[in-house]
């Protein structure tokens, strides 16, 4: 028995921390799942809160792993390691048995997993915590208190730490796929082999006022008095889908498509991504405007990605900026970069380099890494 409550405790605060890390490297990204929760249980007066909401959760996770491996104040950790997981099971119960959530975002978007899966996931550590919590006298603190009070205290400041600095600073690991290296043309593509939808043809009828569906094989079943209404398609399975599937260019200024012309471009192109204008880091546009000028004269195409298209004009004339604007899809600006502005650097497609608009680069510095050679 000692051997196995030794063995769960490793595995649950590995866990935690695992999870833990991987939202806080990118805690914006986190947030955005949940607005999507808020949404879904109608709480949106929480949305303005879900960065801090995102920092803490992520924080918390990780100190309560660190804390069941030292085995440090075990009593408590334990029992808050079982509300949490309580919680999150009860969430993603709901999620998978309602259909609410297609990912349930626990692991970022390192580790794609469904409510169901993360719920079978809950409900392992939940027996394996249970059974800690009335073993926990086998779990003995590594340290003495002193030293453990300030291991827990430096890694406090590391939980708070870390994803306050990827919240300033973009991810230090990017599994989005629109990340450094990724070709965005090819993450348009279908995988090889790819799964289509599943759909099966449904006939709606009518008897006695009330109305049921019947596929094309129980439409035997039924009589005359029951009254056709409608025919129509239901997804049964959902197909795989392309990495990137709501990418395209559209200039404001004509209407027109440019997505394949611009990211067929055979040499290096730079995209201000600024998914709100309202919401626009206005302050760095000093900057931005002189690192565009520098672009146009060295003939590198610099142009602006946003989903405001109604606040193009009086965005301009606020900053003074006379960029080439394209439309494109909030979610898919907001996938892009982890920052309003935040600027990418392509090459034929590829994404060469991206920075967040607190380490804006100088066109020199940007120049003599990529435009030399």
């Amino acid at each position: 028995m000692r051997f196995l409550i030794q063995l769960f405790r490793i595995f649950v605060g590995a866990l935690f921390i695992f999870s833990g890390l991987i939202k806080a490297n990118d805690p914006i990204g986190f947030s955005y799942k949940l607005n999507e929760y808020f949404e879904i249980f109608g709480t949106d007066w929480m949305i303005p809160f879900s960065l801090s909401i995102s920092v803490i959760m992520c924080a918390f996770e990780v100190l309560l792993g660190i804390m069941l491996l030292l085995g440090a104040r075990i009593k408590l950790t334990l029992t808050l390691l079982l509300l949490m997981i309580v919680f999150f099971a009860s969430l993603n119960f709901y999620s998978g048995y309602f259909d609410k959530v297609r990912e349930c975002g626990c692991f970022g978007d390192a580790i794609k997993m469904t409510p169901w899966q993360e719920f079978t996931n809950n409900c392992i550590m939940l027996v394996m915590t249970v059974l800690m919590f009335f073993g926990k006298d086998h779990l003995r603190p590594l340290f003495g208190k002193k030293l453990e009070n300030i291991i827990v205290f430096i890694f406090l400041a590391g939980s708070f730490g870390f994803p306050l600095y990827t919240y300033n600073y973009l991810p230090i690991k990017d599994f989005r796929p629109y990340a450094i290296g990724k070709n965005i043309l090819e993450g348009m593509k279908l995988p090889p082999n790819a799964k289509c939808d599943s759909v099966v043809m449904t006939f709606v009828y009518e008897k006695a006022g009330k109305q049921f569906e019947l596929t094309t094989e129980q439409l035997k079943t039924i009589d005359s008095t029951c009254k056709f209404v409608d025919r129509h398609d239901k997804l049964i399975r959902k197909g795989d889908e392309p990495a990137i599937h709501d990418f395209s260019l559209v200039s404001a200024k004509d209407g027109n498509d440019y997505t394949e012309a611009i990211l067929n471009y055979n040499d290096y192109y730079f995209f201000l991504v600024a998914y709100d204008l309202d919401k626009t880091n206005k302050d760095i546009f000093g900057k931005i405007n002189d690192f565009a000028k520098l672009c146009r004269q060295d003939t590198v195409p610099f142009i602006c990605l946003t989903a405001s298209s109604d606040r193009i004009e009086s965005f301009k004339k606020a900053t003074g900026t006379d960029m080439d604007f394209y439309l494109t899809d909030q979610t898919t600006l907001k996938t892009m970069i982890r920052s309003n502005p935040g600027l990418m650097l392509l090459k034929k497609g590829t994404v060469m380099d991206m920075w967040h608009y607190h380490s804006f680069p100088s066109f020199t510095d940007v120049k003599e890494k990529y435009f030399k050679k």
